[in-house]
């Protein structure tokens, strides 16, 4: 019993401050700065609590069901912000084009050392990690390319794609390193919440200017406020990636043996068959069975144990 509560509690931890708790915040942003411009209005009038406890309870239940619709939307939410959803074709090849850019000249930057402090260099080395390693996957945005970085370690290291294998590998994965990689997510989870939320309740402030009751000042400082927490919240995002990188190479590197063990495979000893072996892992989870994949698989395969020494068991020593 103490597991499954623990279980239960680990997984609503992610999604009470991952997506609950950014949105409590955007709606008491909205309640405490928007909603008193909009009460005049026969909508809200109808909807408005009389206590504080009503008010109270209609911002938690409000909260709980803003963080779930999230929680469900979070793979398009994410994707928009890497660059790959809603992107116009050119604006998609501009981004990366810029992101190239930003990329040869921190590399620049760290080949002349000359004239900048150790601490300066460890910047742009830590700037240089946020990218992927091969050019050919740079993403339009620091954010896609933040996490890009740790969705190719697999297979750029070990020929391990993680993007195709991800379920099998979090079930082998030692629980530690499972745990870490779902934490440090939550950061991430919290900051991209936090960033779509300003921008709905920034659009809503400048709308309810149009209401006969608008509190003017008051909704056009909100709203300019909330537009300039944007980018920072954005960095955030993309710096909180770090520990989440972190733990997805750890999840690859500690995984790896479970993993193959888990299929019945041996880990080879040499990184170029480990490579080969991963890459033919990979293409059998994606393509329909041919036969001659069991050929393929057949140096890979863990043996059997012996049949003779399990029907015929050693014969005690004279000591025995």
């Amino acid at each position: 019993m103490g597991d499954i509560a623990k279980g239960v509690l680990g997984g609503g931890w992610a999604l009470v401050v991952g997506w609950v708790l950014p949105a409590a915040l955007n709606l008491a942003v909205f309640f405490l700065a928007i909603a008193p411009s909009l009460r005049r209005t026969a909508a809200i009038e109808r909807i408005w609590p009389a206590t504080a406890g009503q008010t109270a309870l209609l911002l938690l239940c409000a909260a709980v069901l803003f963080g779930i619709v999230l929680n469900a939307l979070q793979t398009p939410l994410y994707r928009i912000l890497e660059g790959y959803l809603l992107w116009p074709r050119s604006a998609y090849d501009r981004g990366c084009r810029r992101q190239r850019a930003r990329k040869e000249r921190i590399a620049e930057l760290i080949t002349c050392p000359e004239g900048r402090t150790s601490v300066q260099r460890a910047l742009l080395n830590e700037q240089m990690a946020r990218y992927p390693t091969d050019d050919d996957q740079i993403a339009p945005t620091r954010l896609g390319n933040a996490i890009r970085r740790f969705e190719e370690y697999g297979h750029n290291r070990f020929r391990l794609d993680t993007q195709v294998l991800w379920n099998e590998l979090s079930a082998a994965a030692p629980e530690q390193a499972r745990r870490q990689a779902e934490t440090s997510r939550t950061n991430v989870d919290f900051f991209v919440a936090l960033l779509y939320g300003h921008a709905v309740v920034a659009v809503l402030a400048l709308l309810a200017l149009a209401s006969a009751g608008a509190e003017r000042p008051l909704l056009v400082v909100t709203a300019i406020a909330l537009c300039a927490l944007i980018p920072l919240w954005y960095r955030s995002a993309v710096y909180a990636t770090d520990e989440w990188a972190a733990a997805v190479r750890a999840m690859v590197n500690l995984g790896r043996k479970p993993l193959a063990d888990a299929l019945g495979l041996v880990l080879p000893k040499q990184l170029a068959e480990e490579r080969t072996m991963w890459q033919l892992v990979t293409r059998m989870s994606r393509r329909p069975y041919r036969d001659a994949a069991d050929t393929a698989f057949a140096p890979y395969r863990a043996a059997p144990p012996d049949s003779n020494s399990q029907l015929h068991p050693p014969a005690p020593g004279p000591g025995e």
